[in-house]
């Protein structure tokens, strides 16, 4: 799979994404729900502490990512879902972290909702993935 940046403007750069990505030769695809800072057995974790929160999404972003084969080099575009933007935002470096192991910036797009589907959540993320 090749991977082409489309960047008209460079300012979502500094927040980690691209604005779009041309993809070519990718063979399948995977949709992966969102994940959340649940356990195995889908136990909210880390209540009141975002940045604990994103870092476990992630995790389990990981697991599903894994167990179908691929990573987060893989993922070709993103949701996230938040309570609080603002706390989001300020433990993006995460994101950073996490997807810059693998050199890329997907597509990404992130809401602030009233609230997710199990109370205590503050973070949700979803993906696609191509390989």
């Amino acid at each position: 799979m090749e991977r082409r940046a489309v960047n008209p403007w460079d300012w979502s750069l500094k927040y980690g994404y691209n604005q779009a990505e041309v993809i070519h030769g990718a063979t399948r695809q995977v949709i992966c729900a969102g994940q959340t800072a649940v356990d195995g057995n889908g136990m909210p974790q880390h209540p009141g502490d975002m940045r604990a929160q994103i870092g476990l999404a992630l995790d389990n972003l990981e697991t599903v990512l894994k167990e179908a084969g691929l990573n987060l080099g893989n993922v070709i575009k993103l949701g996230v879902y938040t309570t609080d933007v603002d706390e989001a935002l300020q433990n993006f470096d995460l994101m950073g972290m996490r997807f810059g192991i693998h050199r890329v910036s997907p597509p990404m797009t992130l809401l602030g909702v009233t609230r997710l589907a199990i109370p205590g959540l503050l973070f949700e993320i979803e993906a696609t993935a191509a390989a």
